[in-house]
């Protein structure tokens, strides 16, 4: 068969990348895979985005990281397959299944007529697999898909209690050495005692730490599992010669001291550490579950024959008519077919109040439905539904970098060699300096400094923070795309409004018509060229002329930001705005120009329906200010953000507008590619731009700005564009965004200060720093509870931000 050639994301779990020079690790070992055309590693998402040209390379890249000593957790299955007929069918379906997005190996045996596979569970499942091979002709026989569909989360689970059970052992055991190294030292055989309890946590608990360094040694790295290995095996190797041979030093005229305290109790911090840490990360990882958890597992389809059929979400298609009862969850994004009730929207888009859904209208995947049952079609399923796309946002903004993100790599980068240089230096220092126990004292102290140094509070401080800032913002209805632009947000000092479904609701009313003669005449080419024109204002015409005829017209043509026009019956006509009607030199009389100026003073949008000689009538739109923008302009105006109103519509309707929501700058009759120069024009002037938009015609300018933001009510496109989207619509959130921004930068900043302050503080104290002063030695368990609490102590104030208002 021939080489699939893929453009599709792999996403690569990862165990034990811990900190941004883990990261580098992996990145710098992914580059050296040829077929490997990006790779990006996320360290909140714990995972490895790469695209290949060829899936059987996924293979190769599971392998080399496995070989720097991470882990990529990874299902293993047996499958029988059906249909095979042949030898060649066997190669034919390994082929397929080889080149399932996601499988690492896949083998058909055509004796035992089974396939063996083994896949990332995030990227693909035995469902999966079996759609493959069936799109083929041959079919896989899933036993007890329960067992089979193990996931990530599970996977994470059985690592999180294996982590716990060696943490507690690690505890027992070094209980009893710390008590005899603290008190009863004079025991006999204390010595052995220790060495008995101490030898399972460094060589059995903690042989992790040493299979990982030595790893790293062989790709000529060293991360935080070097810094553990190098100092508790020192530790360790030491006491064990300090107690087989004390009279090596007793000829020298000093005392046989043994640390084996020192580094069963580092092993068994850092253990706990790292325990607490994960629990920590579990928590800041929330939205995603939380958001994941809102799909339901099996749906109740209507059959052609009217009877109900339970079914799992995956074998859900568009078209297929699904039930919905009281209480249960919308599982894909479809269109109601019949029936009514009220659904709460309020895990999407953070508004409380339940939306009542009737015939024709959108329902959305993770949605709760209150006490009515409907039926609806499914439009979009799987990888298609709202739900899943803004999972995916989520996940990819969690695991962006932020600009400041760039420095901290640089440090992690040379973090540990340079550790590891301040241990032999402080080492050469002691012996040359520190007299008759310069050795000892010098060992025990660059043991210390490999104890306390830590590049993972150094690492976690950034991307914890963005992971629970981007969360916290999913779950009030703020979907934010990159880290950039949530720490951009902060410094924004002027926001752009478009007007029509920004300010306003976007759903444009005729609220009257005034014709100049008999509008009999030209109601149904009024109607026939609305009918053919995109503009909501055509729409919400359309909707007014409902039960009128259509005529035939030629010529349409559509005129960007002034209207349209075609011709009937040899004549031509025009829709649109008053300059539409000026430039073609077209009389408008008195009675209609009155009416006009009198409806523009109430706000509303004034077009014109005209011939070629004079206006043969004026329409007013109005579309109704949501009720939150105006507080949500107070609330920007009072933070020092200055606010422009943007709008395609004449001078009359934009004052108005402005006047009624408090806006001071605004600029009317605006065609869509000026929004964009507008936007350059207040960049030039030094201001940081946020623009607001809902519609196709404010992408230009969305994504010239430095902070887009799209209303999830608008257009796809928009939204695509935009560097946060607004999913209720609601101008609240933007303050809200803002909000988030600032604390999440601060808590960056902070949680920075402590890592860098921890470490140059620490470092030189383990070092002996103050023993010349008053004599102080740091003990290299204090420093290793330090260590692992300063990682702790990061995560749990990015923590603090979820509690945030």
């Amino acid at each position: 068969m021939a080489t699939n050639t893929i453009r599709e994301t792999i996403y690569i779990p990862l165990e034990d990348v811990e900190s941004e020079h883990c990261a580098l690790i992996v990145e710098k070992g992914l580059k050296q895979i040829k077929g490997i055309e990006t790779h990006k590693i996320e360290l909140n998402n714990r995972r490895a985005a790469i695209t290949v040209t060829d899936n059987e390379i996924v293979g190769k890249a599971v392998k080399a990281v496995k070989d720097l000593g991470y882990g990529v957790p990874t299902v293993k299955n047996s499958f029988p397959v059906l249909g095979m007929t042949c030898a060649s069918c066997a190669g034919s379906a390994e082929s397929i299944a080889k080149y399932e997005p996601g499988v690492v190996e896949a083998s058909v045996n055509f004796a035992t007529g089974n396939l063996t596979v083994e896949y990332l569970p995030n990227m693909t499942d035995a469902s999966k697999l079996q759609k493959a091979l069936q799109s083929v002709g041959y079919d896989l026989l899933i036993v007890d898909e329960t067992k089979q569909q193990e996931s990530l989360e599970a996977i994470h689970a059985e690592k999180f209690k294996k982590l716990k059970n060696k943490t507690i052992w690690a505890v027992i055991l070094s209980l009893p050495v710390v008590t005899i190294g603290m008190f009863f030292m004079d025991i006999p055989y204390a010595n052995e005692i220790m060495w008995f309890f101490s030898t399972p946590v460094v060589l059995w608990l903690g042989k992790d730490f040493f299979i990982n360094a030595w790893k790293q040694l062989q790709h000529r790295s060293a991360n935080m599992d070097t810094l553990v290995a190098l100092s508790t095996g020192i530790a360790y190797l030491f006491s064990v010669f300090n107690m087989v041979f004390p009279d090596f030093w007793h000829q020298r005229g000093l005392h046989a001291h043994v640390y084996f305290e020192a580094a069963a109790v580092v092993i068994a911090f850092i253990l706990l550490g790292k325990l607490l840490e994960e629990k920590a990360k579990g928590n800041t990882s929330s939205a995603i579950k939380k958001l994941m958890g809102l799909q339901p597992k099996t749906v109740t389809i209507i059959l052609p024959d009217g009877s109900e059929k339970q079914t799992a979400i995956e074998q859900v298609n568009a078209g297929d008519v699904l039930l919905v009862k009281p209480g249960e969850k919308i599982a894909v994004d479809g269109m109601v077919k019949s029936g009514n009730s009220y659904v709460d929207e309020s895990m999407l888009s953070g508004e409380p109040v339940p939306v009542l859904k009737t015939e024709n209208e959108k329902v959305f995947a993770g949605t709760i439905n209150q006490k009515g049952s409907f039926q609806f079609t499914a439009v979009k399923v799987g990888k298609e539904t709202m739900l899943a796309q803004i999972i995916k946002m989520v996940q990819d903004a969690q695991g962006s970098k932020a600009p400041v993100q760039k420095l901290v790599d640089k440090i992690a980068g040379i973090f540990v060699p340079v550790v590891i240089s301040i241990a032999i230096i402080t080492f050469v220092l002691w012996m040359v300096l520190g007299g008759n126990n310069g050795v000892v004292q010098g060992l025990l102290a660059a043991v210390t400094v490999l104890v306390i140094a830590c590049p993972c509070a150094l690492g976690l401080a950034t991307p914890t923070a963005i992971m629970v800032g981007v969360g916290k913002g999913a779950e009030k209805g703020i979907l934010i795309k990159d880290a950039e632009s949530l720490e951009l947000a902060k410094k924004v000092t002027a926001v752009v409004l478009d007007k029509t479904g920004t300010i306003t609701e976007g759903r444009p009313q005729v609220t009257g018509i005034q014709w100049l003669n008999s509008e009999d005449a030209a109601k149904d080419i009024l109607l026939s060229i609305e009918k053919q024109s995109e503009h909501p204002l055509a729409e919400a015409v359309v909707k007014h002329l409902e039960g009128v005829s259509v005529t035939s017209i030629s010529m349409f043509d559509s005129i960007t930001g002034k209207g349209a026009k075609a011709e009937h019956n040899n004549e031509t006509y025009f829709v649109g705005n008053k300059k539409l009607l000026a430039e073609n030199n077209i009389i408008i009389a008195d009675q209609l120009q009155q009416q006009a100026d009198e409806w523009g003073k109430q706000s509303k949008t004034v077009i014109w329906f005209g011939n070629s000689r004079q206006a043969l009538s004026v329409i007013a739109i109005s579309d109704k200010i949501k009720e939150t923008s105006v507080q949500a302009i107070k609330e920007m105006q009072k933070m020092g953000i200055e606010l422009y109103m943007l709008t395609g519509d004449n001078e009359a309707t934009a004052k108005a507008i402005a006047e009624q929501t408090g806006i001071l700058h605004y600029q009317a009759e605006v065609l869509p590619q000026h929004k964009a120069d507008f936007v350059k024009k207040l960049q030039q002037q030094g201001k940081v731009v946020a623009m607001v938009g809902d519609g196709i015609n404010d992408s230009t300018a969305l994504a010239t700005a430095d902070v887009s933001i799209a209303m999830g009510k608008g257009s796809d496109i928009a939204m695509d564009v935009a560097k946060m989207t607004i999913i209720s619509s609601d101008l609240t959130k933007i303050p809200q965004a803002i909000r988030l921004s600032k604390q999440t930068v601060a808590t960056i900043k902070q949680n920075l200060f402590w890592a860098f302050i921890y470490n140059l503080v620490g470092i030189p104290i383990a070092a002996g720093i103050l023993f010349p002063v008053n004599g102080f030695l740091l003990n290299p368990m204090i420093a290793g509870a330090a260590m692992a609490l300063s990682s702790v102590s990061v995560v749990s104030n990015s923590l603090r931000l979820k509690w945030k208002k």
